[in-house]
């Protein structure tokens, strides 16, 4: 069943930049036609204006275009003025931008010396205790009413000074009224700055940037659309700050931000991005430059006749599927490793994708990371692999080989699918939707494979997931993507980002990388990126803030502790924040959290409950462990 009504992109199978208007940010023009811009926030205390103009010149030398300051009282919106002057004295235009969360008076000081104000709906003019409170239409309005007083001053100044202003919702951080009323959703975040951006309008003033940040991918993601098809419908296009909040370090981080934003990049949605990590902020700025670069290519045209989708994309619902032996269906989605390319495969060779062989024991151990299959093409192996590893190979290596052995499969194309009696389970790669056909369903044990195309796949998989909708196709389908990208990084983000926006919209029932980057880090990226999405979960999960001049305590050294300590407690989320703004709130589908609340003292949560308060940061990660070991979900490290 195809969904009417889901207007959120210019085009949903050609990426065409969404029509935003345009907004002046000091030497910026933001949105319109103007290229997609990068920044990023110092992670200095804002009052020591030495370290905070030393970092910025880092980042603006680094290509950080825009940069942001956090202003949390009245006397760090005021030192700005200093900063600013430092920087323009030492040759630096790059704009820059007040974070203001609780205190609207060091926003109003913020608006006449900055030339922008980051303002969260959420806590801006609320405070968030994680109550429910039962409003009726009156008493709502009498809130809104109240927001609307305490917002409206800070517009004027705005519009009198020529300051623009970023309303920045974050999924962690709704206030408890909109969370009474429209739950912990994108739709509540999406109210929350809409209330906000309507006291702009009804002011005149226009100069408006908006985010919709979450750590959770599919939220985010989600947010965003929902966003964007309420300014389609109101024809006003505010131009959109793209970022996954709290995204965390390494590899982690990069591929969630990938995963995230490259969605939304890909739709033609977003004209200023940030990638949160929790590394120095100059570090960010080539992470976001390369997400920029990768949509800057020419697209694959596709040629579809589908105008409309076959699943809501504001909400995640997996693509239905039949069972294929252990694809499919109700089962999390597979990873295959290509080791086509390989020559000779020996045992120690299968480490590299979770299987470590014991000669002594005659034994494999399987990591949590554990390839679900191996592709070894033309190549033949001298060794009994573990039962839990499937093998896949040529038709032709399969028929001369292994047809009669169990666990080999063979690959084929759709010209020699009719080769094969109608019950053999074969994986059939796919080039174009017109490969598909009805007589597909013959073949009960068939799972599909998606080749996709040089650069830039969302479109081209959406287009096969409306294909295979409407001929009611319901074999498992594999996502394969095939890279030649010899640098690590950029490879890492254009996979995560070719691959993440399908499994966010439901489609696809495994991952399949070929490239020619080391075996090891392509399987730990495929297993990241299935992490990132939350559609497979094989290691501990960190919700870790990227640090700012509120932060507390050294996140990256805390957060390399923390995780030396718990990294093997697969499926747990951890929270760890720098201070209370982004704590409790940021963290709220966190199992636990480790949030800063005061110079050296800790606070640790149990999701959204603080459960032991003021600890001295030289005890609290052995606390923290404690606290996990006290409530069961602790398990010793192999």
């Amino acid at each position: 069943m195809f969904i009417e009504d889901i207007k959120y992109c210019v085009d949903l199978f050609e990426r065409k930049r969404l029509p935003t208007r345009e907004v002046v940010v000091g030497n910026i023009q933001m949105g319109g036609e103007n290229p997609i811009c990068i920044q990023s926030m110092t992670t200095t205390d804002t009052m020591n204006t030495d370290l905070s103009v030393a970092q910025s010149i880092r980042m603006i030398t680094a290509g950080c275009e825009i940069v942001r300051l956090t202003a949390p009282s009245k006397k760090e919106a005021e030192n700005l003025r200093e900063i600013k002057k430092r920087l323009r004295e030492a040759g630096y235009s790059a704009p820059l931008v007040a974070d203001i969360h609780f205190t609207p008076n060091a926003a109003e000081i913020a608006s006449t010396i900055v030339e922008k104000v980051r303002v969260n709906p959420g806590n801006y003019a609320d405070k968030k205790k994680f109550e429910e409170i039962n409003y009726t239409d009156h008493t709502y309005n009498d809130e809104l009413n109240r927001i609307e007083e305490k917002f409206t001053p800070l517009v004027i100044l705005c519009k009198k000074h020529g300051t623009a202003m970023r309303i920045g919702t974050n999924h962690g951080s709704l206030s408890d009224r909109i969370l009474s009323r429209y739950g912990d959703t994108p739709q509540g975040m999406v109210e929350s700055a809409m209330e906000f951006i309507r006291i702009c309008e009804k002011n005149n003033f226009y100069q408006l940037v908006v985010s919709m940040k979450a750590s959770n991918t599919l939220v985010m993601v989600q947010a965003y659309r929902l966003l964007c098809s309420e300014m389609i419908k109101n024809n006003r296009y505010y131009p959109l700050h793209l970022g996954v909040t709290e995204a965390g370090d390494g590899e982690d981080g990069r591929i969630k931000s990938a995963v995230g934003i490259g969605a939304l990049l890909a739709d033609g949605i977003g004209d200023t991005i940030r990638v949160s990590l929790t590394e120095e902020p100059e570090h960010e700025i080539p992470v976001a430059q390369k997400l920029v670069d990768y949509y800057s290519q020419s697209s694959t045209s596709i040629n579809t006749p589908f105008n409309k989708l076959p699943y809501s994309p504001f909400e995640y619902n997996r693509r239905e599927s039949k069972t294929v032996h252990n694809i499919g269906g109700k089962n999390v989605p597979v990873v295959i490793a290509d080791f086509s390319k390989k020559g000779i495969i020996t045992p120690a060779n299968l480490y590299a994708i979770g299987y470590n062989y014991s000669i002594q024991l005659d034994k494999w151990h399987l990591q949590d990371q554990a390839a679900d299959y191996v592709y070894i093409g033309e190549n033949s192996l001298s060794f009994e692999l573990p039962g839990t590893l499937g093998t896949l190979c040529s038709l032709e290596n399969w028929k001369k080989n292994y047809s009669s052995k169990e666990g080999f499969y063979p690959v084929i194309t759709v010209k020699n699918l009719f080769e094969l009696p109608q019950n053999q389970r074969a994986f059939c790669f796919i080039t174009s939707s017109s490969e598909l056909s009805e007589a597909m369903a013959e073949y009960p044990n068939l799972v599909l494979v998606a080749k996709g195309v040089a650069v830039q796949n969302t479109h081209f998989f959406r287009n096969l997931y409306c294909n295979v909708a409407k001929l009611e196709i319901k074999a498992p389908i594999i996502l394969f993507i095939e890279s030649e990208e010899s640098d690590q990084e950029t490879f890492q983000i254009g996979v995560s980002s070719d691959l993440g926006s399908s499994l966010i919209d439901g489609f696809g029932d495994g991952l399949w990388i070929s490239a020619t980057q080391a075996h090891t880090f392509i399987n730990s990226t495929t297993f990241g990126i299935l992490q990132a999405t939350r559609t497979r979960i094989s290691k501990t999960e960190y919700i870790s803030c990227p640090s700012c001049g509120r932060t507390l305590f050294d996140l990256q050294e805390t957060t390399a502790k923390i995780r030396a300590r718990t990294a093997h407690l697969k499926g747990l989320k951890i929270g760890i924040m720098g201070c209370i703004v982004n704590g409790p709130g940021e963290m709220a589908d966190a199992d636990y959290g480790y949030v800063g609340t005061g110079p050296g003292k800790i606070h640790l949560y149990k999701e959204k409950t603080v459960v032991r308060k003021n600890i001295n940061e030289s005890e609290a990660v052995q606390a923290l462990i404690d606290l996990i070991k006290e409530n069961g979900d602790w398990v010793d490290a192999k």
